[in-house]
């Protein structure tokens, strides 16, 4: 808030008068009255500017109606035995043991564009880095994502404005998308959860860039990793894409730093200081931490996505790189495994019998299906592998 100054009578105000009527012509020095000060307008000074939030709001009904898309076309009742929520006809689910996500079956989600390195590698198909992150495995999964992004994104769209939380969540999506097609190549990948974990990686760099501005600032940062470091650890137990996490939050953090900057409170009063009550030191928009910050991380970060790009497209395999970093996606136990290969099995129909031996383990199973399916058999598959 711009602070008036009352003014100050100087020596130029006096003035010396002299008496005509009085004997001996003695002078009487007197001072002319001054004026009021000009009456100063205080207004606020709005210092960052509050953005409506209909984005974020619009990404989550994308993704629920992506979903709504994928059980109409999976068809669960067409394509399988048994199905979940049977009432719901073609849009009930595959049974737990196929997806516990309740969800549809891994071939409808390949139909509808989830990420499959091979086909990046082979057919150079690289928008499928950005369609599965619009995908979901079930119901359970879109849920997490989904109130994770209203937490998070929400009070970020407010802050910063929809063009440039919108551009970190789809870029920071692709990054999650790259990392996990360099490391997780036998399997596919859905889910909006890479993006999600960008606008968390904004958040911390978008703090630690603008630090100078924050008040209980240890506070926050120490609540922010909790939150971080706590959600990485969920990417540990089976069927997550940790590395979609970790390229997410990388690609993100770095993006925080080039569009999360915010220019100094004293740049900002300045500029809205009432005319004539200008500091005499002009305040310089940004810090040169912050400048610094900034060009480092853009580089960093067209090095990363322009690396990362080529890696995939060339088909490189970064666990034969890095033989522990698959740990950081999965850690087995004896309560699971961490194989990712899809389910396969030996078939053989006999009239209605169809018999199916898993590949993996040898177990075996027969089923009573005349004229089975492909996608019948994958789903039953499936289940026997699982």
């Amino acid at each position: 808030m711009a602070v008036g100054v009352g003014g100050v009578q100087s020596p130029s105000d006096v003035h010396v008068r002299v008496s005509s009527w009085r004997a001996g012509n003695s002078v009487h020095p007197t001072s002319t009255p001054t004026p009021p000060p000009p009456r100063i307008e205080y207004r606020e000074v709005k210092h960052f500017r509050k953005w409506f939030p209909w984005l974020v709001p619009s990404f989550v009904a994308a993704n629920t109606v992506m979903l709504v898309v994928t059980m109409y076309v999976n068809d669960c009742p067409r394509n399988s035995l048994n199905c979940i929520a049977s009432f719901l006809g073609r849009f009930s689910f595959q049974p737990f043991k196929e997806n516990p996500l309740l969800g549809p079956s891994s071939t409808t989600l390949l139909k509808m564009g989830a990420l499959e390195v091979s086909k990046v590698e082979d057919k150079h198909h690289v928008w499928l880095l950005i369609t599965c992150i619009w995908l979901h495995g079930g119901v359970f999964h879109l849920l997490a994502n989904m109130l994770s992004l209203l937490a998070v994104g929400i009070r970020l769209e407010q802050e910063f404005g929809f063009v440039r939380i919108g551009l970190l969540y789809i870029i920071s999506g692709v990054g999650g998308s790259l990392l996990s097609a360099l490391f997780l190549q036998s399997s596919i990948s859905v889910g909006a959860s890479g993006a999600v974990f960008g606008l968390l990686g904004g958040m911390l760099s978008e703090l630690i860039i603008n630090w100078t501005i924050y008040v209980n600032k240890i506070a926050t940062l120490v609540t922010l990793l909790a939150i971080i470091l706590i959600n990485l650890a969920v990417g540990i137990f089976p069927h997550v894409d940790n590395f979609a996490h970790i390229g997410g939050f990388i690609t993100g953090f770095l993006l925080g730093f080039v569009f999360l900057i915010r220019p100094q409170f004293g740049w900002i009063t300045q500029r809205h200081a009432p005319a004539g009550h200008l500091s005499s030191s002009v305040a310089s928009k940004f810090k040169k931490y912050q400048l610094m910050l900034w060009i480092i991380s853009l580089i960093i970060l067209i090095a990363w996505l322009t690396a990362g790009m080529i890696m995939v497209l060339r088909g490189l395999n970064a666990n034969n790189y890095c033989k522990w970093c698959h740990y950081l996606s999965c850690v087995p136990t004896s309560k699971w495994s961490c194989k990712t290969s899809p389910a396969s099995c030996l078939t053989e129909q006999m009239g209605s019998q169809l018999n199916l031996t898993c590949s993996a383990d040898g177990k075996s199973g027969m089923y009573t299906l005349p004229g089975a399916t492909t996608s019948q058999i994958q789903s039953l598959c499936s289940q026997l592998c699982n």
